[in-house]
């Protein structure tokens, strides 16, 4: 791409993401305060979604009739669901199913993965809980470079520019679905870190500087939720584990609009990990994209 133009998609997609700074831009119009995190458990994970989305205005809240809807869930690895690497298939398919139900016009399903995209799109389970949905408006999207657009990051200070996956940028309603696990360079790989499955280039290099990497690159997504998958989390050998001694089944969902919240919730309830050891939630806090201080988030168990 020659410098002109690519300065010309730099400004167009910038404008598109524009309002990324933790919440949607419909969720700051009026949608409720941000740092509010939902919390429920139970051993039935379709359920789940709709209880611990209940709280926050349940998918409507975040999902209106003709939207265009992205769902990025954490499927980058060739592991089954027991192992804990990837986002529960159930998890998965309820939260895109609510969306149909919402009136969503489409529902891409995307993550760039760090393994054979077929066997982790298999692996995971995550093939088969869309296909089973039998609903033309959902995708599970294979990946391409031609997805990918070129972004300025004008809070960045890492990095302040790379490209992301387009659908991403101008979604309606951009959904959230990581894994909870451990991550050997991050500590944890939660809500934030679950951006770099939605970046085109080369990821190796984020890795240097990964924690203020993690908190620009997630200025440049307007995300509408997240929901935090902690049905069953990694606590040992992440992101990619692979043994089911590593594994623990907590049967619990966190969500809310405010990631870098979710994030900080998850770390000490779940992980035992006060959130101020996790420096990308500090710089992410920095940035403005939400609150880390557990004493200024409103906890609400479903």
């Amino acid at each position: 791409m020659d410098r002109r133009k690519f300065i010309r998609e730099v400004s167009a997609w910038t404008a598109a993401a524009a309002p990324a700074l933790g919440m949607s831009s419909r969720a700051a119009a009026g949608g409720g305060p941000a740092s509010v995190v939902s919390v429920a458990e139970g051993e039935d994970y379709a359920a789940l979604v709709g209880k611990v989305l209940g709280p926050l205005g349940g998918i409507g809240a975040f999902v209106k009739r003709g939207d265009k809807v992205v769902v990025k869930p954490n499927i980058s690895f060739d592991r089954t669901p027991e192992q804990g690497a990837n986002t529960h298939p159930a998890v998965l398919k309820e939260t895109v199913r609510l969306c149909l139900e919402a009136g969503a016009s489409r529902v891409a399903v995307f993550d760039r993965t760090l393994a054979d995209e077929r066997r982790c799109y298999s692996q995971s389970g995550a093939q088969e809980a869309i296909e089973s949905l039998d609903d033309q408006r959902v995708q599970l999207v294979r990946d391409d470079k031609s997805l990918y657009v070129p972004v300025s990051i004008k809070k960045g200070r890492r990095f302040t520019r790379w490209s992301f996956y387009k659908e991403a940028l101008a979604a309606d309603a951009y959904i959230n679905l990581p894994v909870a696990k451990h991550h050997k360079s991050a500590r944890l790989t939660l809500g934030l870190k679950n951006v770099l499955g939605v970046i085109g280039g080369n990821r190796g290099l984020v890795h240097a500087g990964l924690d203020q990497a993690i908190a620009d690159l997630n200025t440049a997504i307007n995300i509408s939720l997240t929901i935090i998958d902690a049905t069953r989390i990694l606590l040992r050998n992440g992101p990619s584990g692979g043994s089911l001694d590593d594994v623990e089944v907590r049967d619990t969902l966190i969500a809310s609009r405010d990631t870098v919240a979710a994030d900080a919730y998850t770390a000490k309830h779940l992980f035992d990990l006060d959130p101020a050891e996790l420096k990308f939630l500090e710089a992410a806090n920095q940035l403005g994209l939400g609150e880390y201080d557990l004493d200024k988030i409103k906890v609400i168990k479903a």
